[in-house]
This record gives C-alpha cells, structure tokens and sequence, in this order.
C-alpha cells in the first residue's frame, strides 16, 4: 500500500463504498410480495426524475477513460482535448430535441429494439451483437484496465487484484438491482466525482503557484505553456493526428459525438427510464451544464501536472514523492494518479473515491446495458421469446456477470497503451460512422429501406479500413499517399459516415425508386417543440461555448 494514503483516507473511502452498496441495495429491494418485472429492472420503472437522470448520463460518461485518459491527453497535449466534452454538451441539446422524441414515443427498451421497428429484426440482431462486443471486449476492458491502473499507481495494489476488485464492487449491487441500483447510485457517484474532481484541480493549480491559489495557477499554467491552452490546433502541432485543427468543429467528431449520446446503450437508457418526455429533456439540459464544468476537473490537472514536472524548482518543492512515477510524454496517462498523491490527508481519500465512483458507476452502466441487449434482444428474440419477467431478470443478471468475466479477463492485455482515451475513440471511430449513418437516414429520410441499411452496416467497417490504410500506406513499398490523401483518423470518421450515407441513398433509390419506405416514420413538425426552460438553457450552452472558443482559438 501507498504510505502516504492515511487512516483518513481509508476510512472516507470505505464510507463512500458502504453508502454506494447501501443505496444500491436499498433502492433495488423487491416490495413486498412482488418480484420485479422487466421493465423494473431494465428500465427502473419508468420512474427516473430529471435531476436523477442528469446525473446518472454524467456517472456513466465520466470513467477512467476521462479521469485518467483525458488528464493523460491534457498532459501530452493540452486544453484541445476539451472539445471532446465541450463538444458534447451541444450533442446532448440535440438528442433531446431531435432524437429522445422519437425513441419516448416508441417505447423502446433498447435501441436495437428501434431497429426492428424501422428495419428489420435481422439487421437488428447484426447491430445487437455489434454493441455486445463492442462494450464487453472495448468499453468494460478499457475502463477496468484504466481503473486498475490508477490503482496500482496510487495506493500500491497489483493490477489484477485491482481489475477483480472493481468488478466484483460493480457487480455487488447492478447485477441484483438493474437500472434502478445503478441511476440512484450514480446521483451519489457524481456529487463524490465533480467534489473529488475539484479537490484535485484545486491543489494542482496551488501547487504550481507555490501556494499563491487557484488563479495564480490558471495564470501560471498559461503563462508557462501558452501551446497547451490551443482548442484549434494547427498542422505543425505533433497532435494534429488526433485533433485536426478545424475538423474537430465541422467534422468527424459530430460523428463520435452524436453516435455516443444519441445511439449508445449505456448513456440512452437513462432517458428511456424518464417520468416523460419533459422530464427527460431537463435531465438532459442539466448533463449539458455539468459537461460545460468537466475540462476542469480533468483537463486542467493534466496540464498543471506538466507544467509541474518540467519546472524543476516547483518539482524538488514536491519532495522525495514528487520524483516518482512521474509522468512523461510516454506515460501520459500516469499524469492524474501521480497528482493525487499530493493532497493532504482526508482530501485524498475524497478524491481516492471520486476516482473509484467514475469507475465503478461507468461499469454498473455497462453492464446494466449490456445485460438489456442481450436478453431483451439475442434472447427474447431468438432464444426464449415466452420467457416471463422472472426469467427475463435472471438471463439479464446471468449474462451480465458473464460479461463483467470477459472484460475482467480482457483487460491486462491492453497494459502498455500511451493515451488510453485517445485509442479508444480511435478504435470505436472505425465501427460508429457506419451506426450513425443507419440511424440518421433511418429516423430523418423516409425512402431508407432495409436493404440498404444492411448494406451500410457492413459496408461501413470496410470503408473505414480502407481509409485507415490508405492514410497510413503501405509497407512493402506502395506508396498508396500518392492517389489517396492522408487523413487523420477524425476526419476519416467524417468520411467514412459520408460515403457509408451514399451507399444508403443509392441502394434505396435503386431498390424503391424514389418511393417512401413501407416503414418509413411519420414526424409531425409538434413532436420536436420543447418548453421554454430547454430553450432558455440550450441558448445559454451555445453562448458559453462560443466564448471559450472565441478565446482559446
């Protein structure tokens, strides 16, 4: 164990762990003489307020890919990485207002479930097992390996220990409580993440003022790496590859963005779960807000940790524990780990909890959605489609622990990634154009047929390949740059969602001849009015955000 994490510290997390089990636990009970139904336990009763829901869509976003993978990326390239979440805040106005509309008023358990409404059931079963995969063997892995990684850093504890540790505190209370356990947990999860968040960003900018506060700080880290502090980079920047100047505002990260929030599982359960329509909305509005805070708490820690560890007066101020594990160009992601171990007593095991809350809320999530898909949609669909609501919620709970097995397992291989948050999005980039491009037509352009929204699905991965290729050129001597251009990876997810809407377009046309699909959806002009309160809030984000980029271009 780390010798500098104290009584304190342990006692604050151990206190944290018990209220997390507690609420779970208490929140998922069955009442008496009743066992929970599907919709209880997938959907937690249709009963979730917004403010629940808010918190919840931010408690599953916010994981170790951003506490640890997103300070890492701030560490190797700064404030640029931001646009990842301020970027999503706008993503988020737009799924309330264009696409939760339509998926309330289908009543859908899961989004593959809209699939077979507007397609079919066989291209629903291609895109369930798609997402099955896609959370088990990328999305679980990666956060537990992340999470057992800044465990390991931080108090010691090998990584395997670490990853089974997460796991088995996940499954305690989603496997038993579903949906329910995991949003009413998760408003706890987000008070612990922004407070332990804050805490951690505070002391940072402190200590590279040398005690002269938090906007002695700000003024600092500016001041000392003004090329951090960039959100448009330009092609000399060796980041470029990853954030392409102006492509992260006009192109592929729309793709990422809107595919994420709109189309994913895990986060677009939440909002199915709502009272209503309004009350969804404003818990949307009220995650656009929290996105507007999270660059600080897990940005900026990574800039100041680079400012730190190349000033070598502030870094001998640090004492004997300042030089080690300190984070490099090549060890990024170690930047947000080596920082805490410099909060004071007490303050460490707030953040220690934050870390774990991030973590853990993300994989419940996961698991909770995973465990949706597959009974609600592999299961009820192929295998058992009698199966009452009893065994409905044991397959769901059976089929998440397996899940959770597989991710365990899957982690320690990913050991040895620099910028886990940045291979992340690269590797989902490659599958999610060709998602977006099905949903998009699907929900937006009434002639999409099912044909062609089989022949984007699978035609997609390959024109994402073949553009990833052509970027990179070959090895054995053909230089493909010659007749293709080299792209960055965003752009190619812009492209490739582009060309894989083409194929859309002209398998329809040339199937219907111009004519409305038998499945087409109706969209009166009222189903996308919104109170004026979203209205009010959806302005007030777009300003905010004009001005940070207006001073940070």
């Amino acid at each position: 164990m780390n010798s500098s994490f104290e009584f304190l510290d342990y006692l604050i997390f151990i206190i944290y762990a018990i209220v997390i089990l507690g609420l779970g636990l208490w929140v998922s009970r069955n009442k008496k003489g009743e066992e929970k139904s599907a919709e209880d336990y997938f959907l937690a009763g249709k009963s979730l307020p917004w403010w629940a829901i808010g918190a919840s869509l931010i408690a599953a976003n916010i994981s170790a890919e951003q506490f640890i993978g997103m300070s890492g990326s701030g560490f190797a390239l700064g404030l640029a990485i931001a646009s990842y979440e301020w970027m999503a805040a706008i993503t988020l106005i737009i799924v309330g207002k264009y696409f939760l509309p339509i998926f309330i008023e289908k009543k859908l358990y899961t989004i593959p479930e809209f699939v077979e409404k507007r397609f079919s059931s066989q291209l629903k079963t291609i895109l369930a097992l798609f997402w099955i995969s896609l959370y088990v063997f990328v999305n679980l892995a990666s956060v537990m390996y992340l999470g057992g990684l800044a465990l390991e850093t931080i108090i010691g504890i090998d990584l395997i220990y670490a990853v089974i540790g997460l796991a088995l505190f996940a499954a305690a209370y989603s496997l038993y409580g579903g949906l329910t356990a995991v949003a009413w947990t998760d408003i706890i999860q987000v008070v612990f993440l922004v407070l332990g968040g804050l805490v951690t960003t505070y002391l940072a900018l402190d200590t590279v003022s040398q005690g002269q506060g938090v906007f002695e700080g700000l003024k600092t880290i500016y001041d000392a790496a003004p090329d951090r502090f960039e959100m448009i980079l330009d092609k000399s920047n060796p980041e470029y590859n990853n954030l392409p100047g102006i492509g992260v505002l006009v192109g592929g990260l729309w793709v990422a963005n809107l595919y994420y929030w709109g189309f994913n599982q895990y986060i677009i359960q939440r909002t199915l779960a709502a009272k209503s329509l309004r009350e969804s909305q404003k818990g949307i509005l009220f995650a656009a807000g929290l996105k507007l805070i999270i660059p600080l708490i897990v940005v900026i820690p990574g800039i100041a940790a680079y400012v730190i560890v190349n000033d070598p007066e502030i870094l001998a101020g640090l004492g004997e524990n300042g030089m080690m594990n300190i984070p490099t160009e090549g060890k990024a992601d170690k930047a947000y780990p080596w920082l805490m171990q410099f909060l004071p007593v007490g303050f460490k095991g707030v953040a220690f909890a934050a870390l774990a809350a991030a973590i853990v809320s993300s994989l419940a999530s996961m698991l909770n959605s995973t465990s949706t898909i597959f009974t609600m949609d592999i299961y009820k669909q192929l295998i058992d489609k009698n199966a009452d609501d009893t065994k409905t919620v044991r397959v769901g709970r059976i089929s998440a622990a397996v899940a959770l097995i597989i991710g365990a397992t899957m982690a320690p291989l990913l050991g040895g990634i620099d910028q886990a948050f940045q291979f992340i999005q690269e590797y989902t980039g490659i599958v999610s154009p060709g998602i977006l491009a099905v949903f998009i037509l699907g929900l937006f352009w009434k002639k999409t047929t099912n044909r062609a929204a089989i022949w984007g699905a699978l035609s997609s991965i390959p024109i994402a390949m073949f553009l990833k290729v052509g970027s990179k050129g070959w090895t054995d001597g053909t230089n493909l740059e010659a007749f293709f251009p080299k792209l960055p990876w965003m752009d190619q997810m812009g492209l490739t969602a582009l060309l894989t809407m083409a194929v859309i377009v002209l398998v329809s046309m040339q199937q219907n001849k111009g004519a409305e699909d038998s499945k087409a959806i109706n969209l009166p002009k009222e189903i996308f009015n919104t109170s004026p309160l979203f209205n009010i809030g959806a302005f007030a984000t777009l300003i905010i955000l004009t001005v940070i980029y207006a001073l940070f271009w």
